[in-house]
């Protein structure tokens, strides 16, 4: 039996509950597929770690984590702990240590779930977003001088390499020609930042040279905002930077339904170390506790788990139980329209699993 080793770090807020709900599904597919094992180890680190020792996580937990064949990730994120303690302490850390630098975050409007868009249907919202993950704008280069002072200065400066550029630009193409309609869409802002964003478009054009069944086209990210709201029809994958992937992902969460249902996957491409896979919905500290935490963002967040470490016909398996679920509209949870609690959502998906056929 083919087994893999899985680092579970469920961290801050709903965190706990819907890795704890994903790990369930996780061992009903084990059971139903009788061909592969998840081997589970547990890791305390958050902010409840900080709190007691003063760390996110431990000193040689880079270390301890590279034995793994993937990372299961809930949260990160307290609102009596600062928010670049905790996102550079655990979350940054861990995708930076291990230059996962490929973040991928499909959009797509499931069976049954009802989006804001009044016309859209299921066919029309169905596209991925390949965020560089490594530099940009979240590379935590610059600094603060005259602290309290009326000089005082902060700068933020954003860090493009060709390097960099080059390699998301590659996986945003080859991902676009593994795709039936082979686009991409390339998000930039070089009309107003005449440095970074005219390198990163420059590069998009030399790597295209590369990828002639690719069509290709480019456009302001405020721009794209816009479009994805009017012709999300009109895109199949997208491509940004840290930055800009950032906030367009979430906009695109909330155009398939709401930020409970979307899931990401921190890549390191070349397998040189574990990639990390999580939701993307945050800590959401408002509904911790209430058991109303929607789970469908971590169950198909270990999708993109299981396509990584190969188990496609488990993946599969376990999108159609989710689908199967969405579909029916019951349960879901309050995010989505319904009166679900977590548990809920997590049994119908099981027992969906268990009575599958293929």
């Amino acid at each position: 039996m083919r087994s893999y080793s899985i680092a579970a770090i469920p961290a801050d807020g709903i965190g706990t509950e819907v890795i704890g709900a994903g790990l369930t599904v996780l061992e009903a597919l084990q059971e139903r597929a009788g061909e592969f094992r998840l081997e589970v180890e547990h890791f305390p680190w958050g902010s409840g770690y900080y709190r007691k020792t003063g760390r996110m996580m431990d000193p040689d937990g880079l270390e301890r984590l590279k034995r793994f064949d993937a990372i299961f990730f809930g949260a990160v994120g307290d609102p009596e702990i600062p928010d670049d303690v905790t996102l550079w302490g655990l979350r940054l850390a861990i995708c930076q240590g291990f230059d996962q630098y490929a973040n991928v975050r499909p959009v797509r409007l499931l069976p049954g779930i009802k989006g804001p868009l009044r016309d859209a249907r299921p066919e029309d919202v169905d596209f991925i977003i390949v965020r560089e993950n490594s530099e940009g704008e979240y590379s935590g280069n610059g600094g603060r001088t005259h602290r309290g002072l009326p000089e005082e200065v902060a700068t933020e400066t954003s860090i493009f390499t060709r390097a960099g550029v080059t390699r998301i630009m590659r996986f945003a193409f080859e991902l676009a020609m593994t795709r039936p309609r082979k686009r991409l869409t390339v998000v930039t802002k070089s009309n107003a930042q005449k440095h970074g964003m005219v390198f990163w478009d420059e590069i998009a054009a030399e790597v295209a040279r590369d990828f002639p069944g690719v069509a290709m086209d480019k456009i302001l990210v405020d721009a794209m905002t816009t479009r994805m709201v009017l012709k999300p029809s009109s895109l199949d994958v997208v491509v940004a930077t840290n930055l800009h992937a950032d906030i367009l992902s979430d906009l695109g969460a909330a155009i398939a339904g709401s930020l409970g249902i979307a899931p990401t996957a921190n890549i390191d491409p070349q397998r040189r170390f574990p990639s990390m896979f999580e939701p993307i919905h945050g800590s959401a500290f408002d509904i911790v506790g209430k058991g109303i935490a929607n789970p469908i963002a971590t169950f198909w967040t270990a999708v993109m788990m299981l396509e990584h470490l190969g188990e496609g016909a488990a993946a599969a398996r376990l999108m159609r139980a989710i689908e199967q679920v969405t579909a029916a509209g019951a349960p879901l949870t309050p995010d989505l329209g319904g009166r679900g609690t977590t548990r809920e959502v997590t049994d119908a998906v099981c027992n969906a699993i268990r009575a599958s056929n293929a």
